[in-house]
């Protein structure tokens, strides 16, 4: 596995399309991550979204096959983050498991100093989608407020 790359798996107790879903649908979304966002669900469609404090991600999506895989250009504009928008590609593949989904989401193209945030970031959200998926509310996300001062 080359290492520019972070990837997350999750078992969700909920079905393939169910989780789908939630990569294809803008309410259903931003009810795991992000305040706003404006999504075209479709191959070369754009998406710009709210995440978290000041900071906003930006990419186009490049590959939607229901309800198995998502593909999706990523980055972010502005801030300190040296991964800008489009530059990187988030892949989010779905597996039947039993009465669940086996998600597994791999981020390539990473810079050295941006693997570590966005490995804890895509571990938070991943935490929030689980729960959102599996029936659950996550609550208000405690980084939309950005950092304490």
């Amino acid at each position: 596995m080359s290492a520019d790359v972070v990837t997350v798996e999750r078992r969700i107790a909920a079905r393939p399309e169910t989780v789908f879903s939630f990569f294809t649908d803008r309410d259903r979304w931003l009810s795991w991550m992000g305040a706003d966002g404006e999504f075209t669900f479709e191959p070369g469609g754009p998406y710009r979204t709210h995440v978290t404090g000041d900071n906003h991600a930006s990419g186009r999506f490049l590959e939607i096959d229901p309800p198995k895989r998502v593909v999706f250009t990523w980055g972010w504009e502005g801030g300190g983050m040296a991964v800008p928008p489009g530059s990187t590609i988030v892949e989010i593949n779905l597996e039947p498991d039993g009465d669940g989904t086996l998600l597994r989401l791999v981020h390539r193209d990473l810079p050295p100093q941006a693997r570590a945030p966005h490995a804890e970031g895509w571990n938070h959200y991943m935490d929030r989608l689980t729960v959102r998926a599996e029936g659950g509310d996550p609550g208000p996300d405690p980084w939309m407020q950005g950092p304490a001062n």
